[in-house]
């Protein structure tokens, strides 16, 4: 674990601490709706397709599918100079959920919308462990 994460780390809120709990576990977490059987992402405290309540955690494969895709060649300000290039990704999971993540790869000019992925974890601070992708089966 680094012991100092020089980038902007996401905001853990009451609704959003289980996820972030279980990913420094490495493992990655979804809401289900309970009424309609649908996962969504980001967590929340309604299903954002039926309105009920009636959710649980469950835990996701880690696999998916890259939906979109774009490569940073200049880094989005000064504390992502030294990563570029770098890809930014809309992956979609097995669960139907799409999540934007990076992939983490070295040769950024490979990658191609609908390549298989699979979950990483980058521990980054104490409290932050980021999920992001890599490609599997190439």
């Amino acid at each position: 674990m680094q012991s100092q994460y020089d980038k902007p780390v996401p905001h853990i809120d009451e609704e959003s601490r289980p996820y972030w709990a279980a990913l420094k576990r490495e493992k990655l977490i979804l809401k289900r709706c309970l009424a309609c059987s649908r996962h969504h992402f980001y967590p929340r405290i309604l299903c954002p397709h039926c309105h009920s309540c009636e959710l649980k955690w469950s835990e996701a494969s880690g696999l998916g599918t890259i939906y979109s895709f774009t490569i940073a060649r200049r880094g989005a300000g000064p504390a992502f100079s030294a990563d570029a290039p770098y890809a930014v990704a809309i992956v979609e999971l097995d669960e139907g959920v799409r999540m934007m993540t990076n992939i983490v790869i070295e040769n950024v000019d490979i990658l191609a919308i609908g390549q298989r992925v699979g979950v990483i974890f980058e521990h980054v601070t104490e409290d932050v462990t980021l999920p992001k992708f890599k490609l599997i089966g190439s």
